[in-house]
């Protein structure tokens, strides 16, 4: 088992790669290392940001970095037309084999591989996109924004699930202590790779979080952007509406 530390992250278009790497590795114990690490919460904010939307049978959605597909199955079960997109082939693996069991008797997902930055779907395609733990994986924050606006109809609803910077500075060190010390052990234990989850704060200390993320979306003209935060900051979900 691998103890060193160096780090899968990259700064600039190198970073895609690592990522990609980082992902195929861990997809088979991705959904019980993330339910170890939160105590099993992740699967009530990802709820949260379903409820958040309140869908529409029929809606068209779309879940970016869609991973093993946890997102993508709350909208199918609701009566969405839903298309779950990763870059991970191993995740994507996963969660068509979860789609053939937690879909019997309803739509299921469409999942497909592709990248964020160069989504395939025409301008004005989707009623709903959402993105869960994806965003801050990105090389490029503002082409990934930029690239989901486009495909988002006028009136249409983007979701950002992620986690988040708390504003309070003691509790903000003791999270980062706990992503810094005890996160990664997780990496080692179910992975044999701490540095796979050592990951999580270096990509953190790097993502402008919820306010910076607010920013950027009042500058591409968003309305009703808004901030659901959860535990104090340390998790939330950016919700706007594009403008009609």
């Amino acid at each position: 088992m691998s103890t060193e530390r160096t780090s899968y992250y990259q700064a600039g278009e190198t970073r895609a790669e690592n990522v990609r790497t980082l992902f195929d590795r861990i997809a088979r114990k991705y959904d019980l290392i993330n339910d170890v690490q939160s105590a099993g919460m992740h699967r009530v904010w990802k709820k949260w940001l379903w409820k958040l939307s309140q869908p529409k049978p029929g809606a068209k959605v779309l879940d970016l970095c869609c991973g093993t597909g946890d997102i993508a199955f709350f909208f199918a079960h609701q009566g969405c037309v839903v298309t779950g997109a990763d870059f991970s082939t191993e995740m994507l693996k996963v969660a068509r084999e979860r789609s053939a069991s937690d879909c019997r008797g309803k739509i299921a997902p469409e999942f497909l591989q592709a990248d964020v930055l160069q989504l395939p779907f025409e301008d004005e395609s989707f009623e709903i996109i959402t993105i869960g733990y994806g965003l801050r994986n990105l090389a490029d924050f503002d082409a990934g924004l930029k690239e989901m606006t486009r495909v988002l109809k006028p009136g249409g609803q983007l979701l950002i699930l992620e986690f988040g910077k708390p504003d309070n500075s003691i509790l903000r060190a003791a999270y980062y202590s706990y992503l810094n010390l005890a996160v990664p052990l997780f990496g080692l234990i179910f992975c044999g790779d701490m540095k796979a989850y050592a990951y999580i704060l270096e990509s953190l200390k790097h993502y402008p979080a919820q306010r910076g993320i607010l920013e950027m979306l009042d500058g591409l003209g968003y309305a009703e952007n808004r901030i659901e935060n959860f535990m104090g900051g340390t998790m939330s979900i950016n919700r706007a509406v594009k403008p009609g």
